[in-house]
C-alpha cells in the first residue's frame, strides 16, 4: 500500500484517537503530559496497523494489538513504557465499548510486561541541610532570582509538591497565615498543603523583595526573570544544579525532593493516610513504596552501627 493510499485508509483510526483524546482532556481532566503521551502512543498504533492492513476501529483485534507490544518491545522500548501504551489501548477501547463505537473491548486482556520498581533517590537530612543553606546563603544578599530561588526548594521539600503543582500557583494560592498552599494535582483535583516556619519565611523574603523586582503584575506565584510564569524546566535546572553537589547518584529533578519529603515524614512517625492526603495520591498503594524507603534506610542504619549486624 503506497503511503498516501495508508494515510487515508487510516483516516477512521486517527479520528477514532483524536475524539478519545478529547474525552480525556474535557471529561476525564486528565493532565497534559499523559493527554501527549497517549496520542503518541496511540499514533504508533494507528501506524503498525496501517502496514498490517487494518483500516478501521473493527480491526484493531486482540491478536493485532499483543503483536503491537511485541513488536515495542522488541524495538527495546522500556516495560514502563510498554505499560503505558497497554493502559492507553486499554483505556481506548474500554470507551469505545461505553460509547457503542464497537460491540466488544479488544483489549480488556491485553496484558503489558510489569514494570519494574526502583526505589526513589532519597536525601539524607543531612544533604538536604547542606541543600538548603546553600540557597539561603545565596538568597541573603537580596538578589531576586535568589530570594526566588530560596523559596522554591524551600517549599518543595516543606510541601512536597511535583513541579507543575509549585509552576501551576497563583499569589492567591499561597496563605501566608495559615501557612496553606492550594494546589491543582493529578486529575484536576484540587488539594491544601501545608509548609512550616522556615518555608514561610523564604516566601516572604521572595515576595517582599525577589517578585516585585522580577514583575509588578498579579497572577503566577513563581516567575521567572522576565517576569513570565516560572518553566518547569527552570525548576529542573536548579534543583539539578543543588543536588549536584550532594553525595549519591539517581534522578536529579525536583521529584527527588518530593521523595525526601515524603520519607522524612514517614521516618518522623507521621501517619500513612496524611501522608498519602499531603501528596495527593488517588492511591494509598503509592503512598506505601514510601514505607519500603523507611525500611531499607533503617536496615542501611543497622548494618553500620549494630556491632551484630
Amino acid at each position: 500500500m503506497r503511503q498516501h493510499e495508508q494515510m487515508d485508509a487510516t483516516a477512521e483510526l486517527a479520528r477514532t484517537v483524536e475524539a478519545f483524546v478529547e474525552y480525556l482532556t474535557a471529561e476525564r481532566g486528565f493532565s497534559a503530559h499523559t493527554v501527549r503521551s497517549y496520542r503518541s502512543d496511540l499514533g504508533q498504533l494507528i501506524d503498525f496497523a496501517g502496514a498490517r492492513g487494518a483500516v478501521a476501529v473493527v480491526d484493531l483485534d486482540l491478536d493485532l494489538l499483543r503483536d503491537w507490544l511485541w513488536r515495542s518491545s522488541q524495538d527495546g522500548l522500556a516495560k514502563s513504557t510498554l505499560a503505558r501504551r497497554a493502559a492507553a489501548v486499554r483505556s481506548m477501547t474500554a470507551w469505545l465499548t461505553r460509547t457503542h463505537i464497537t460491540s466488544t473491548d479488544a483489549a480488556s486482556r491485553l496484558k503489558a510486561p510489569k514494570t519494574e520498581h526502583h526505589l526513589p533517590r532519597v536525601l539524607s537530612r543531612d544533604s538536604m541541610a547542606t541543600i538548603l543553606a546553600s540557597v539561603a546563603s545565596r538568597a541573603e544578599p537580596g538578589d531576586p532570582v535568589a530570594l526566588r530561588d530560596c523559596a522554591i526548594i524551600e517549599l518543595l521539600y516543606a510541601s512536597a509538591l511535583r513541579v507543575s503543582e509549585l509552576t501551576g500557583l497563583g499569589v492567591a494560592d499561597v496563605d501566608l497565615g495559615r501557612l496553606t498552599v492550594r494546589v491543582l494535582g493529578k486529575g484536576s483535583k484540587e488539594r491544601v498543603v501545608p509548609f512550616g516556619i522556615p518555608a514561610r519565611d523564604a516566601l516572604v523574603n521572595y515576595l517582599e523583595r525577589g517578585r516585585p523586582a522580577l514583575t509588578a503584575e498579579p497572577g503566577p506565584f513563581f516567575v521567572g526573570a522576565r517576569g513570565a510564569r516560572l518553566s518547569s524546566r527552570t525548576v529542573y535546572e536548579l534543583v539539578s544544579k543543588l543536588l549536584a553537589m550532594v553525595p549519591g547518584s539517581g534522578p536529579a529533578g525536583p521529584h527527588t525532593f518530593r521523595h525526601t519529603a515524603a520519607t522524612h515524614l514517614l521516618d518522623g512517625g507521621a501517619d500513612l493516610r496524611a501522608v498519602q492526603e499531603l501528596l495527593g495520591h488517588a492511591s494509598l498503594g503509592t503512598t506505601q513504596l514510601y514505607t519500603h524507603v523507611s525500611t531499607e534506610r533503617l536496615r542501611d542504619s543497622y548494618r553500620m552501627a549494630h556491632p551484630r549486624a
